[in-house]
């Protein structure tokens, strides 16, 4: 697939579009540039496109103003138009409510939450704080980083 010239993409086109505090590369569909945006995926991409009434495969550059604000509105009201299946962060430990998070709340609350097993020891907080597999994968022979890296034969 060949990159279009300045000439074929028109006056009005924008390379770059601010959307919940990431940049947007404006070259991409508009399924595929909703990706950048830390906490949407591409059925929440997809979901979004729908919502709004924009076409998934228009270059992302190519969008009004008005359908920027539009796009704006609908992921900020995200998590009341979709069912609770589709959020990431349902049941929230503090509040009890559906949220889902865009842009820098995503890492910010992850953070939040690994501090949060630490400072009560749960296990999983040990194994974040000692830098080990979290999720009950194999230890001991995959996924080592350091200097002791499998049996070296003697020369």
């Amino acid at each position: 697939m060949s990159k279009k010239q300045d000439s074929e993409l028109g006056d009005d086109f924008s390379y770059i579009i601010r959307i919940a505090d990431s940049d947007v590369d404006g070259l991409k569909t508009l399924a595929v540039a909703l990706t950048s945006v830390r906490g949407i995926g591409i059925r929440t991409a997809s979901t979004i496109c729908a919502i709004s009434g924009l076409s998934p495969k228009k270059l992302a550059g190519h969008l009004s103003a008005q359908e920027q604000e539009t796009l704006r509105g609908i992921i900020e009201s995200y998590a009341g138009n979709t069912p609770n299946w589709m959020l990431n962060r349902q049941r929230d430990i503090e509040t009890g409510d559906d949220y889902h998070l865009f842009g820098i709340d995503v890492k910010l609350t992850t953070n939040d939450d690994i501090g949060r097993l630490r400072a009560t020891k749960a296990y999983r907080g040990v194994r974040h704080a000692s830098g080990n597999k979290v999720r009950g994968q194999r230890g001991r022979s995959n996924g080592r980083s350091g200097l002791t890296l499998g049996v070296q034969r003697s020369k």
